[in-house]
C-alpha cells in the first residue's frame, strides 16, 4: 500500500533555471513553504528539451536543495508546460441533458411525503437533473476537434455553461435543465515535446502528477479572485519565451506564448557593448533599466564597468546607453503581447490591468514602459501572501510565480483528492473524474 504523502511539490523548468518549492498543508487553508531550491537551468531552448542529460542534472540540483532545507522527500511532482510550440483556442457545445429525473414528493396531509410518477412528469416535464457525468459529455464534445499530426490536447479549461437559456454558469452539476452548453480553452502541444519533458522528470526519480501552463500556475499564485471576475492579463516574461493569459469573468479567455524573453536583452547587451554573455547578465541584473523616465540625472550619467573580450581592457559606460539598448527590445516584447490582447478581441476589458511575473519582470523599469504600451495599469505579481505561509518572504520575487502556483495547484488536487476519499472511498473515478479535476484544480470553481 502507498504510504501517505501530506506535502507537494512544484517544479518549475525553465530555460535558464529550475526552481522547486516543497509545501505542506498550513493553518487557514494556507500552504506553508517548507522548502526551496534552484538550479541553473541547461539543456532546454524555448520549452523543448534539446540536452536530456542537462536538463535532468539541473532538475535533480534544485530537487535536492529543496529536499535538504525541508527534510522531506520529493516523490510526485506538479510542472509547468511552456514552450512556443504552445497552441491554444476555444470551443463550444451543446449536449442533451441526460441525467437523473427529479422526484417530487407531495404532501398526503399527515406530514409525510410520497412520490408520484404523475406530479412528475407534470412539474418537471423533460427537464432532468445535470450530472458530473452530462458535463464531461459536453466537455469532451466541445474539444472533440481534429489537431494536426503529432500534436494533442493537454489541458481544457471550461469558461462557461449554460443551462438552456441561463449563461454564466460555473457550476450546473445539481441544476435542473434540458440542454447543456459550455465553453473551453483548450491548450495543445506536440506529443514529443511533452514527452521529452516528463522523460527527464522521471530520470530524476521524480514522478509527475500534474503539468499545468506555466502562466496559469502563475496565475494561481499571484492573481485575485477579483482580477479575475474583472478581467486581468498576466504576462508571464521567461528566458526564451513570454506567456500571456487573459482572465474575465473568473474564467480563462485566452492564452498564448511568444518566442521572445529575457535571454534577448542579454543579448542585446553583449552585442551593443561587445561583451561576454556572462558579463552581459550581470550587467542587466545590476545596473539595467528598461525606461529612461525612471533613472535620475545623476543615475544617466552613472558609469558601469563593462568587460571587453578578446583580453581587450574594460571600458566605462553610462546607464543611459544601456537604458538605450534595452528599451527598445522591451517596448518589442510587450507590444507583440499587446498585438495579441488587441487581436483577441479583449481590449478595453481589463479593468485589473496587466500583471508581469517571470524572471524578466525583474527588470528595472518594466513596469513604466509595460503601462506605456498597454496603456493600462501594470504591476508585478507575487505570490500572494493569503495563499502562502512558511518561507513565504523567500519567494517573494516574480521568478518563483509558477513554482509556488505549481505547489499550490498541487495540494488542491491532493486535499480535494483525500476529502474525497474519505467520504465515498472509489467512488470519485470514473465518469465524474474529469468534472473533479477541473475542481480539485481551481479550488472548488471551475
Amino acid at each position: 500500500m502507498a504510504k501517505h504523502v501530506s506535502h507537494t511539490v512544484g517544479l518549475d523548468i525553465g530555460t535558464s533555471r529550475v526552481t522547486c518549492i516543497i509545501g505542506e498543508p498550513g493553518d487557514g487553508g494556507l500552504i506553508d513553504i517548507v522548502g526551496i531550491g534552484e538550479a541553473e537551468a541547461r539543456g532546454l531552448r524555448k520549452g523543448v528539451v534539446v540536452d536530456p542529460e542537462s536538463a535532468v542534472e539541473a532538475i535533480t540540483r534544485a530537487v535536492e536543495e529543496a529536499e535538504r532545507m525541508s527534510g522531506l522527500e520529493a516523490e510526485e511532482v506538479a510542472i509547468n508546460l511552456s514552450g512556443s510550440h504552445i497552441m491554444s483556442f476555444n470551443g463550444q457545445a451543446i449536449v442533451a441533458v441526460s441525467g437523473r429525473e427529479r422526484e417530487v414528493h407531495l404532501d398526503n396531509g399527515n406530514g409525510h411525503g410520497r412520490r408520484s410518477a404523475h406530479a412528475h412528469m407534470a412539474v418537471a416535464g423533460r427537464d432532468r437533473e445535470i450530472t458530473a457525468d452530462d458535463v464531461r459529455r459536453a466537455i469532451e464534445s466541445a474539444s472533440a476537434i481534429q489537431l494536426p499530426a503529432g500534436r494533442e490536447i493537454v489541458d481544457r479549461l471550461p469558461q462557461e455553461f449554460i443551462v438552456d437559456d441561463q449563461d454564466g454558469i460555473n457550476d450546473p452539476v445539481g441544476m435542473i435543465g434540458a440542454r447543456l452548453a459550455v465553453k473551453v480553452h483548450i491548450v495543445t502541444s506536440p506529443i514529443t515535446a511533452r514527452q521529452n519533458v516528463i522523460n527527464g522528470v522521471n530520470r530524476a526519480g521524480l514522478m509527475v502528477g500534474e503539468m499545468v501552463l506555466e502562466q496559469l500556475a502563475a496565475a494561481e499564485a499571484t492573481l485575485t479572485d477579483d482580477d479575475k471576475e474583472f478581467g486581468a492579463a498576466l504576462v508571464d516574461i521567461g528566458a526564451e519565451t513570454t506567456g500571456l493569459i487573459i482572465y474575465q469573468r473568473g474564467a480563462v479567455q485566452h492564452t498564448a506564448v511568444f518566442a521572445l524573453g529575457g535571454s534577448h536583452f542579454t543579448n542585446d547587451i553583449a552585442f551593443g557593448l561587445r561583451t561576454p554573455i556572462p558579463e552581459a547578465e550581470k550587467i542587466k541584473r545590476i545596473a539595467g533599466c528598461a525606461s529612461g523616465l525612471c533613472l535620475s540625472e545623476m543615475e544617466r550619467g552613472e558609469l558601469i564597468d563593462v568587460p571587453s573580450v578578446g583580453g581587450r581592457p574594460p571600458r566605462q559606460l553610462s546607464r543611459q546607453i544601456l537604458c538605450d539598448i534595452l528599451q527598445p527590445r522591451a517596448e518589442e516584447v510587450l507590444s507583440h503581447v499587446a498585438d495579441e490582447i488587441r487581436e483577441s478581441g479583449w481590449e478595453g476589458q481589463l479593468s485589473s490591468g496587466v500583471v508581469l511575473t517571470g524572471g524578466g519582470a525583474r527588470l528595472h523599469g518594466m513596469v513604466e514602459i509595460a503601462e506605456q504600451v498597454f496603456d493600462a495599469p501594470v504591476r508585478v505579481g507575487y505570490p500572494e501572501r493569503d495563499r502562502f505561509g512558511g518561507l513565504v518572504e523567500d519567494i517573494q520575487s516574480p521568478a518563483w510565480a509558477a513554482a509556488s502556483g505549481l505547489c499550490l495547484m498541487a495540494q488542491r488536487v491532493k486535499s480535494a483528492e483525500m476529502r474525497a476519499s474519505a467520504s465515498r472511498g472509489a467512488q470519485a473515478g470514473g465518469l465524474g473524474a474529469l468534472v473533479s479535476k477541473f475542481r480539485n484544480r481551481f479550488g472548488g470553481i471551475f
